[in-house]
């Protein structure tokens, strides 16, 4: 394949991706105005439409569409082959891409990052927080991260992290005023924190278990945010009861700010793996990182 050849599929498979020459072009690290004009010139040399523009939008012709579908595979298999090249180098290289939960993100990967990049200065981590889920094969990242439970058959998944729970968490002045709920039941009458699912849109329901029984609580309150860390930081500050992560709320339980209710009934859950494609070709950085990451329990 010529050189220019080469190029100019590469510049419609992201403007074809992206559905954007300005996110393309970013990407590729062009101006907008080349990008259009390399997309032109293959249109020209293929002698059909690719691409259909608006002023607000681009969208691929059916004849696009066809051959994104089929060449935009076969470039991602070249992006890893050259990739694994690296191996014959003294120090793996390239970038790695990751989409995480903020909590996932902050709690499981923060913690190790700094080592690994210390350790291989070659090599480049892109993590893109996502609370919902995303097709990581189509969106190109090498690996996602979800709790165990969550990660499809098809995946390959690696353990990074412990089992955790969420705990129901209020201030001591919000007890005094209040009377802690003993049943999950009892949260319907308390101001609640709620947040909001990325990927649904809806509010999420706090899930409990004992001795087998499950409950499933949508709870009322003033305050709604869609990230975990914005609803502990509102339990801190007195707004009402948040369920969140244990992890994040023990510097506060053990300083007092906060303190836990319906202990018995929060059940831990299967910790986070880091998931990727079983045929994904493994480059020497990316086994590198998915090493880093594996959980070792002590």
């Amino acid at each position: 394949m010529a050189r220019d050849a080469f190029s100019e599929l590469r510049a419609f498979i992201a403007v074809a991706h992206d559905r954007s020459f300005t996110k393309a072009a970013a990407k590729l690290g062009v101006s907008t105005s080349a990008l259009s004009h390399t997309i032109r010139g293959l249109e020209e040399h293929l002698g059909i439409r690719l691409l259909t523009r608006t002023t607000r939008s681009v969208s691929t012709t059916e004849a696009g569409e066809r051959l994104y579908r089929s060449v935009a595979p076969h470039f991602e298999q070249i992006r890893f082959e050259i990739d694994a090249l690296s191996e014959l180098r003294d120090k793996p290289s390239g970038t790695i891409r990751v989409n995480a939960a903020i909590h996932a993100a902050e709690m499981v990967l923060r913690p190790k990052l700094a080592k690994f990049l210390a350790e291989f200065p070659d090599i480049r981590v892109e993590i893109s927080i996502n609370d919902g889920f995303i097709d990581i094969v189509g969106e190109q990242f090498d690996a996602g991260v979800r709790l165990g439970e969550s990660v499809s058959k098809d995946m390959i998944a690696v353990r990074i992290g412990p089992d955790w729970r969420f705990v129901v968490v209020g201030t001591p002045d919000y007890f005094a005023r209040r009377s802690p709920p003993q049943h999950p039941s009892d949260l319907t009458s308390h101001q609640c924190i709620n947040l909001r699912l990325a990927s649904a849109g809806g509010l999420y329901a706090w899930e409990f278990e004992r001795d087998g029984r499950e409950f499933e609580v949508r709870v009322e309150g003033q305050a709604i945010f869609d990230s975990i860390f914005p609803v502990l930081n509102a339990a801190v500050d007195g707004l009402g009861l948040a369920y969140v992560p244990e992890d994040i709320a023990r510097p506060f339980i053990d300083s007092g700010q906060l303190q836990v209710a319906l202990n018995d009934w929060c059940p831990f859950v299967q910790g986070y793996h880091l998931y990727y494609p079983n045929r994904r070709l493994a480059s020497p950085a990316f086994a590198m990182f998915v090493e880093a990451m594996r959980y070792k329990s002590s």
